[in-house]
């Protein structure tokens, strides 16, 4: 899912939020529920933002781990 597509869906979960508890009163169990929902999607987007991708070498050696670019020394 791109960050793009969790927008969207945080879009359309807000939206539900707001019908759901316009329907059954902002202290409802149902209400609560569903703004958790938009709530877990936003840490979601705001996690993907935080990945950083990996360089070129980075997914060299997740597939070549034995390569000799890739290995650590101790010194």
């Amino acid at each position: 899912m791109t960050i793009n597509d969790i927008e969207k869906k945080i879009e359309e979960e807000r939206d539900n939020a707001r019908s759901v508890c316009d329907l059954s009163g902002a202290s409802s169990g149902e209400c609560a529920a569903a703004w958790d929902a938009v709530e877990e999607l936003q840490a979601e987007a705001s996690h993907k933002r935080q990945v950083k991708p990996k360089n070129s070498l980075e997914q060299y050696c997740d597939d070549n781990p034995d390569a000799a670019e890739c290995r650590i020394y101790d010194e």
